[in-house]
C-alpha cells in the first residue's frame, strides 16, 4: 500500500546510524542512506516535529546461532554520525536490543508528545528497523517506512522486509514521498 498520509503529530525515528554500524558492509551505499535521513531530519525539525536518534550499545541476552558482537565495543562505536546534525531538541535513545522500544522509555516519550505516527529509517532493514517497526505497530502507532533511507548487510533480507513484512505493519514510501506529504500537511 503506498503512503497515504502523515498524522499531525508524526515523529521520525532514525535507527543505528552510528560510527560502528555504518562502517560495516551494506547492500546500498551508506552515504546515500545517511544523506536521505539527514534531509528527512531537517524537514521534520523545520515542521517542529520530533526527531528520535537511536544508537545501539549492546546485544540482547541469549544464545544465537549467528556470531554477534558481545562484550566491549570499540571507542566511538556508539557515536552518531555527524551528518545527522543532532540538535538540542532531538531525543536520543540508547538501546541494548534490536528494537528501540524495549526498556528505553521511547513509548512514554512519544506518547507524552502526543505522537500517533512514526516514520522509521536507518540500519539494518531486517533487524533494528524491522523490530522497531513491529514494536511501534504493536503499540498502536501508525507506521511509515522510508524504504530508500535504509539498508542491510544482506540484500535478500532487505528485500524481504520491504516487500513482505513492511506492507503488513505500515505504509512505505521514499524520502521524497514523505517530505512532500510533510510539507503539504503543514
Amino acid at each position: 500500500m503506498p503512503l497515504t498520509a502523515l498524522d499531525p503529530k508524526t515523529a521520525l525515528i532514525v535507527i543505528d546510524l552510528q560510527k560502528g554500524i555504518v562502517s560495516l558492509l551494506a547492500t546500498h551505499p551508506i552515504e546515500a542512506v545517511i544523506e536521505r535521513v539527514g534531509t528527512m531530519s531537517a524537514a521534520f525539525r523545520a515542521q517542529g516535529l520530533p526527531v528520535v536518534l537511536v544508537n545501539v550499545a549492546g546485544v540482547a541476552p541469549g544464545r544465537t546461532e549467528q556470531r554477534r558482537l558481545d562484550g566491549a565495543f570499540p571507542t566511538g562505536w556508539t557515536d552518531l554520525v555527524p551528518e545527522l546534525n543532532r540538535q538540542p531538541q532531538d531525543h536520543v535513545v540508547t538501546k541494548h536490543t534490536p528494537g528501540a522500544f524495549t526498556n528505553t522509555g521511547l513509548d512514554a516519550h512519544l506518547r507524552a508528545l502526543g505522537v500517533t505516527q512514526v516514520v522509521i529509517a536507518g540500519v539494518a532493514t531486517s533487524n533494528g528497523v524491522e523490530v522497531t517497526a513491529r514494536q511501534a505497530f504493536e503499540l498502536g502507532f501508525n507506521v511509515t517506512l522510508a524504504i530508500d533511507a535504509m539498508t542491510d548487510a544482506n540484500a535478500e533480507a532487505h528485500t524481504y522486509s520491504i516487500t513482505r513484512v513492511f506492507p503488513r505493519i505500515g505504509e512505505t514510501g521514499t524520502t521524497r514521498d514523505i517530505i512532500d506529504l510533510l510539507q503539504r500537511s503543514a
